[in-house]
């Protein structure tokens, strides 16, 4: 059986865009690219035939894996009934210097950190899983253990 892939509805929707951005504009604006080279005539030499063909390769491939993430694809939101950190959360959290910042568990797919989307299965996502407002969850990261305090879950 295959890895289950878990997703935020957020996350859910975000692929969907890009998969009709990539089946209705890419691919007919590619398939030109391709038309318009072939009349240049001499294939072997022919290096916008050569790009173009790279580019559908690679676009193809990436149309597959959007499918089939969305086909084995979880969705999990946040279970606000519970008040507790969970899949699809967002919480904001304070650091040791005070300095506050906005996170949100996602499936490892969907992870972003540099824009506060941390994965489930890494250490603070673990670390922050279950947490409530008002408690403390130390993480250990590279640098050691840092000291979060969870402020408030949104």
């Amino acid at each position: 059986m295959s890895p289950q892939i878990i997703l935020t509805a957020e996350g859910k929707v975000k692929l969907e865009q890009e998969l009709v951005e990539l089946k209705e504009v890419r691919r007919p604006d590619i398939i030109a690219k391709i038309e318009q080279a072939k009349e240049m005539g001499d294939l072997s030499e022919n290096a916008e035939y050569h790009e173009a063909k790279d580019q559908q390769g690679l676009m193809e491939a990436r149309i597959a894996e959007i499918e089939e993430i969305l086909k084995k694809a979880i969705i999990a939101g946040a279970n606000e009934q519970t008040g507790s950190i969970s899949m699809g959360s967002k919480f904001v959290v304070k650091d040791s210097m005070g300095k506050e910042k906005e996170l949100m568990i996602v499936g490892y797919n969907e992870a972003d950190p540099a824009n506060g989307k941390i994965s489930n299965q890494s250490p603070m996502g673990q670390a922050f899983h279950g947490g409530k407002a008002g408690e403390s969850v130390e993480v250990e990261t590279p640098r050691g253990k840092a000291i979060y305090k969870i402020v408030k879950i949104l």
